[in-house]
């Protein structure tokens, strides 16, 4: 009978088998092939629980069992014990060390524990004890994925491949690997084959989804991620949010960011935490939010690079970890405080992640740094060992969870201090963050609690800029700009996702208030423009009133910012560079000061240049003050001219003042680890 059992499971027919296995129990209970075929058939059917059961009644038979084993491992992973499945392939590999499954398997767990290092070594067991066994292939590019080694993942997903060409995950982790290389295209076939194979395969779908938003086509990234989401909502919600935020497809929009925000809040999805930083306007959320985010996907690492040397240089070595050290605002900010770094007293390094483009910001940085790194394909812990055999005293992550982060660099923790700066406004919530750059605006004393990182508050603004930062000689006529010749020109040149239907409502009433007045924005795609002129015309303005600005050369942006006349800010998602652009060119700021660290920078920017009475405290004096100075010419002429002369004498564009207050911040981090002790919040004197 267990022979029919047996033959009927192979054909599929897990009915006839199960009968045929109860047949067999009812005249031996401990029949272990019968138990354990019934374990198989209830992990099958999808009853993991009731699978785990059988199983473990069949192990009580035959407790060294390796089969049954692995597929007890099974079942407790479905059931989200990785710990107990880990434990049981560790018990199977005692007995039965060349096990091929058993080396898969637990290195698909330790991948899940973010313990791709070890996985790797099961993996690549698998693969010399069967190397004509697709799988194991597949399951070794995984982990090198993981690890960043791309070049070495290509590889091993191509020899799977080759074994098992309709293997879908492997076209789905080759389009992954190929996506990480800007190779967008090839990426998508790889995508497209592989939902050939697995229409339902969700990582697929997700993968698409992630490469048209990289290409900013973002409806075809709403429907991909649409598609990913309804297969499995992990972290497709987040990311199909944050793309209809792009085109301003606000249908739904507030109950959807509030669904987002209750399940992210009660654990039951994952968000990229850049993206919540423009859906809440909470920092205990956003603070959620990291937590869940650096737990699952970037975990500290068990044995730290730095294990508590003590260095001794005769200057502090600082080392600056970013993707965009190129023609990016992130470079166009920091450039200046880059180069008027006191080299007496600090060895400056660049670790650069992305490639090396070769444009004018590039290389300009190159001449900057004591020391380049073109790390783009090495992997984390290969620039981890590099930072730490180099004996960085402090580590600067100048990306956060913004994209082509290397999170995972410093969660190896290769320095003694490890700072989050800029590109990331908002918590980590990750152990090995030891501070965060901040201002008493952006992060109050009272609201210290929302972070998990020591605070380094300096004085004046966190912000930095640069002094020499060009602005075109020539100013384009307002006809060349499609502005009307007369006017009052309301201006926004932030990214569309930090557009609101809130704040646009005030817009819209402004437009109608003010005659012959224009809003001007940034076309960040034609989607995006195309729906808020929809949404003009849906509250009472003639959409042609909505001019769009296309994307310029950075000095020429800046020429045209004086066409306008004065910059209207977001929330809860403030302007950042556009702010700080608009103030170097002598654009006036009007900001509704937020909750959280992204809704307070251009308050920032605005105390730091002496412009405290644009900021508002809510929504209803921001509307009204918009009104006043669009109304009363003298009063915006005044600022206008007030902001001419602050931007000379007040600190915000004081490059040399603030690389001091930085260095100072700095100082301290170090002078706190040389004695060994817990780094802590302060605050930097101003000089």
């Amino acid at each position: 009978m267990l022979a029919r059992a047996f033959a009927a499971h192979q054909a599929g027919d897990i009915g006839q088998a199960e009968i045929l296995c109860k047949l067999v129990l009812e005249s031996d209970r401990r029949q272990f092939e019968a138990l354990h075929m019934l374990g198989v058939i209830e992990g099958q059917r999808g009853n993991f629980a009731a699978g785990l059961s059988r199983l473990k009644d069949a192990l009580r038979v035959r407790p060294n069992s390796a089969d049954a084993l692995i597929n007890l491992g099974r079942l407790q992973s479905e059931l989200g014990d990785d710990a107990a499945a880990a434990a049981t392939y560790k018990k199977v590999l005692s007995l039965s060390p060349q096990s091929v499954l058993a080396h898969i398997n637990f290195g698909i767990v330790l991948s899940r524990q973010r313990r791709s290092e070890e996985a790797f070594i099961h993996c690549n067991a698998a693969v010399e004890l069967a190397p004509d066994f697709a799988e194991a292939w597949n399951c070794r590019a995984n982990v090198l994925l993981e690890l960043k080694r791309l070049i070495e993942a290509i590889e091993s997903y191509d020899r799977a491949l080759a074994l098992q060409p309709n293997l879908a995950e492997a076209h789905l982790g080759r389009g992954s690997v190929l996506h990480q290389l800007n190779r967008y295209d090839e990426a998508l076939a790889a995508y497209d084959r592989a939902l050939a194979l697995k229409p339902d395969l969700s990582g697929a779908w997700y993968g698409r989804g992630r490469v048209f938003f990289e290409l900013k086509r973002y409806e075809e990234a709403v429907a991909a991620y649409g598609k990913a989401l309804s297969l499995n909502p992990d972290y497709a919600q987040g990311a199909c949010l944050a793309a209809k935020m792009q085109i301003c497809d606000w249908n739904n929009l507030e109950s959807e960011c509030a669904e987002l925000i209750n399940a992210v809040t009660q654990r039951a999805v994952k968000s990229d935490p850049f993206r919540m930083l423009a859906v809440s306007g909470s920092p205990a959320e956003q603070r959620k939010c990291a937590e869940i985010f650096a737990a699952d996907q970037c975990p500290p690492a068990e044995r730290p690079l730095w294990r508590g040397e003590r260095y001794r240089h005769d200057r502090i070595r600082l080392a600056y970890v970013s993707a965009d050290f190129r023609n990016h605002p992130m470079a166009h900010l920091t450039a200046g405080m880059f180069e008027a770094h006191d080299r007496s007293r600090f060895e400056t390094t660049a670790v650069s992640l992305g490639a090396a483009v070769g444009d004018d910001m590039q290389r300009r940085l190159r001449e900057t740094f004591e020391n380049f790194l073109d790390v783009e394909l090495s992997s984390s812990r290969d620039i981890a060992e590099i930072l730490r055999s180099r004996e960085i005293d402090i580590a600067v992550d100048l990306m956060g969870y913004t994209t082509h982060s290397r999170t995972a660099v410093f969660a190896l923790r290769p320095a003694p201090v490890q700072v989050s700066y800029l590109g990331f406004p908002g918590t980590m919530a990750a152990s090995y963050i030891d501070y965060i750059v901040a201002d008493q605006t952006v992060i109050p004393p009272d609201e210290a609690t929302f972070y998990t990182e020591q605070i380094a508050w300096l004085p004046d603004s966190y912000y930095a800029n640069d002094s020499s930062r060009r602005i075109g000689e020539q100013t384009p006529t307002r006809q060349e700009l499609s502005l009307p010749s007369e006017g009052f020109v309301f201006c926004c040149f932030n990214n569309s996702y930090k557009i609101r239907p809130a704040l646009f409502d005030i817009w819209m009433r402004l437009l109608r208030h003010v005659d012959g007045s224009v809003l001007w924005l940034f076309e960040e795609n034609s989607v995006a423009a195309r729906n808020l002129r929809r949404e003009a015309g849906r509250r009472g303005v003639q959409p042609e009133r909505l001019v769009f600005a296309p994307r310029v050369p950075p000095a020429e942006h800046l020429a045209r910012h004086r066409q306008a006349d004065l910059l209207l800010d977001t929330l809860p998602y403030n302007a950042h560079t556009t702010a700080s652009d608009a103030l170097w060119v002598g654009v006036p700021v009007l900001t509704c000061l937020g909750s959280t660290f992204v809704g307070r920078v251009a308050a920032s920017l605005l105390k730091a240049v002496g412009l405290p009475e644009l900021i508002t405290a809510s929504l209803e004096d921001y509307e009204a003050l918009a009104l006043k100075i669009a109304r009363e010419p003298a009063l915006c002429v005044s600022l206008k001219q007030k902001l001419a002369r602050n931007r000379q004498v007040f600190p915000l564009f004081d490059t040399g003042r603030f690389t001091r207050h930085m260095e100072a911040a700095y100082t301290t981090m170090w002078e706190c680890s040389q004695r060994g002790e817990a780094p802590r919040t302060f605050a930097v004197k101003p000089t």
